[in-house]
């Protein structure tokens, strides 16, 4: 006994560098969304899925997780769950890991993912429906002031509804009634659902003919509404964006990193990628790993602006 366990020991020691050499990816990824299907996030996504089964000849799925009132907060946690190998990837709005580790689940705090990269900033508005009595920022306010308002978004502590409360206080106006919800679209607003909607331009660009914006969300004013202003221009302090990006457990090695990276790079500066851009006005790029790094810190900064207006 005491010669064979040696042998034993040696035999599974000189295995352990071939499993530990495996060239990734050797099986199925997964790219988790933690959003019902059909917005930017998941057409880019599932562009880049298509793209990494092509380069890396496994198999490539796209997982919906929505999270209905809790935002991306639960499809999150079903990443922060899985094993840190890179076969569970996260499709993330900046709020993930941004007010995650702030809300009390313990999945998510401290935070426990790191950027590959950032890939679309979308086209966030605030809308209404075409027979709303107001046309803008102002209008709502006034309106407001003398009347309830119910306020249609995707979550409470994410950016796009953070920085709608916090305009709507600047404006001296709250909403009567605010609600979350998995998707806000044409028929959000036909249906009565919601008085007012942040909502992604994708949303609602079957009707945009047939609503009003309001403003956008974002640093630049979108192309296909270049008269609406953005809430930055109303506010200034609220000069902040949403934006996308895939994400991995902290402990994914660099090799598993690097190569959905690639991927994803050669994805966004595709024809595909371009036209999708110009049809939606939104802006689509590849910003690296140190790249999101820098954007999420400055995000945090801009963040603390918004909850001291909001405490005011």
């Amino acid at each position: 006994m005491t010669r064979i366990a040696p042998l034993a020991l040696t035999g599974v020691l000189a295995a352990l560098p071939v499993a530990a050499l495996a060239e990734y990816p050797e099986k199925p990824v997964e790219f988790v969304i933690p959003f019902p299907p059909g917005d930017l996030e998941d057409i880019l996504t599932r562009m880049i899925a298509d793209e990494f089964q092509t380069e890396y000849g496994v198999a490539a799925a796209v997982v919906n997780k929505p999270g209905g009132g809790g935002g991306p907060f639960p499809g999150a946690v079903e990443v922060a769950g899985a094993p840190a190998d890179g076969y569970t990837i996260g499709s993330f709005v900046s709020d993930v890991p941004l007010s995650g580790p702030e809300i009390g689940i313990p999945q998510l705090s401290p935070n426990p993912f790191e950027p590959i990269g950032i890939f679309v900033t979308y086209p966030f508005v605030i809308a209404t429906s075409g027979d709303a009595p107001y046309s803008s920022l102002d209008e709502l306010a006034d309106y407001a002031k003398e009347n309830d308002v119910a306020l249609g978004h995707f979550g409470s502590m994410l950016t796009p509804t953070q920085i709608t409360f916090a305009v709507a206080q600047a404006k001296g106006f709250d909403f009567a009634y605010e609600s979350a919800f998995d998707a806000l679209d044409c028929n959000t607003l036909a249906s009565g659902d919601v008085d007012v909607m942040n909502t992604t331009l994708q949303q609602v660009f079957p009707c945009l003919d047939d609503i009003k914006v309001l403003a956008s969300i974002g640093s630049e004013r979108i192309p296909l509404t270049p008269d609406t202003p953005t809430v930055g221009e109303v506010v200034p302090e609220l000069n902040l964006a949403l934006w996308n990006g895939l994400f991995v457990k902290s402990d994914v090695p660099q090799e598993a990193r690097d190569k959905i990276a690639a991927v994803a790079e050669k994805v966004m500066s595709s024809e595909a990628a371009k036209k999708l851009a110009a049809d939606t006005g939104a802006l689509i790029y590849w910003q690296d790993a140190a790249e999101s790094e820098a954007q999420l810190e400055a995000d945090m900064a801009a963040r603390a602006k918004i909850a001291e207006l909001l405490d005011e």
